[in-house]
C-alpha cells in the first residue's frame, strides 16, 4: 500500500493596517468585521481612560476603544481621516478607534518576527510580532490581549 505525503504549505494570511499614535500596526483580517467611520459617539460615566464611549451600529451597541491610550501610544487625534475597527470578540462588538486606514498586507506566518524587547513591558503584551516590509514595520496586534480587559 502506497504511503500518501501530505506536505504542509504556509499560506498568505492578509492583515488590514492602520495608523495609530505614529505608529504602523496591523490585525488579521479574519479578526475584522468591518471598518466604519466615525459615528455619533456617547460617553460613558466611570469608563476607563481608553474607553470613548458606545455607538448604535445596526441595532447593536458597540464600545469604542481608543487603540493609541489602549496601547500606551498617542491617543486618536479627531479627524476626517479617523476609522473603527469593528472585531467580535466573545459574542460582543468592540470598535477600535484608529488615526487612519492604510493598506492590506499580504504575509506569511514565517515572516513575523518576534516582537524586539524594547516593545516589552506591560504594553508589549500587545504584540504578536514584527513584520518586515520593503518599506516599513509594521507591528501585528494580539486582538485577544488588547481586549482582555
Amino acid at each position: 500500500m502506497a504511503q500518501k505525503i501530505v506536505s504542509i504549505s504556509s499560506e498568505d494570511i492578509e492583515f488590514a493596517t492602520f495608523y495609530v499614535g505614529g505608529s504602523l500596526c496591523g490585525i488579521n483580517i479574519l479578526n475584522i468585521q468591518e471598518i466604519n467611520k466615525h459615528f455619533e459617539i456617547t460617553k460613558v460615566p466611570q469608563a476607563s481612560d481608553y474607553i470613548e464611549g458606545i455607538l448604535n451600529l445596526r441595532g447593536r451597541i458597540v464600545t469604542i476603544i481608543d487603540l493609541g491610550k489602549k496601547l500606551g501610544l498617542a491617543p486618536v487625534t479627531k479627524n476626517k481621516d479617523n476609522r473603527n475597527i469593528i472585531v467580535n470578540s466573545d459574542d460582543e462588538h468592540i470598535g477600535l478607534l484608529v488615526d487612519a486606514i492604510s493598506d492590506v498586507v499580504l504575509a506569511k506566518e514565517e515572516d513575523i518576527e518576534p516582537a524586539p524587547s524594547n516593545i516589552g513591558g506591560a504594553k508589549g503584551k500587545f504584540f504578536q510580532g514584527v513584520l518586515k516590509t520593503e518599506k516599513q514595520l509594521i507591528g501585528i496586534l494580539d486582538i485577544d490581549e488588547v481586549l482582555k480587559e
